[in-house]
């Protein structure tokens, strides 16, 4: 069975700490809905798919997989280098490079790579409070 944030883990949360559910969720938000409608030097661009490919894909990586997403868009949008570098920050932040940062999407401005950075760990983050919570689930029953 899915223990997703939307329907367990942010009630959860707000029942043993009012607010803090409210709270991580607009930082979850903000992050995941941040956008230029820009890629590269293409304007006008909905990332919504790449940004939700990259949420998935960490997601995946610590093992958390949803039904109704199909996969095969991450392998279709994230390169591979890219894929190396999200899962290098995301389990073993303490190997990353410079080399690796530089590595992928090499025409793509700072600031998009930045934004790939606050997807990753945002995307991290809500992942390891799944576990976490889902076990103050699984203690309380």
């Amino acid at each position: 069975q899915d223990y997703t944030w939307e329907d367990h883990g942010y009630s959860l949360i707000n029942r043993l700490y009012p607010d803090v559910g409210q709270l991580l969720d607009e930082k979850f938000q903000v992050v995941y809905n941040l956008t230029y409608n820009t890629i590269a030097m293409h304007c006008g661009v909905d990332t919504s798919m790449l940004r939700r490919a990259i949420w998935n894909y960490v997601h995946c990586v610590f093992g958390i997989r949803y039904d109704d997403y199909d996969y095969g868009e991450v392998n279709q949008l994230l390169e591979r280098s890219l894929k190396v570098y999200i899962k290098t920050v995301a389990c073993y932040p303490e190997k990353t490079t410079k080399r690796m940062y530089t590595q992928f999407w090499r025409h793509f401005k700072h600031s998009e790579k930045v934004h790939v950075n606050l997807l990753l760990l945002e995307a991290r983050m809500q992942a390891a409070l799944l576990y976490a919570l889902r076990a103050v689930t699984r203690y309380m029953t």
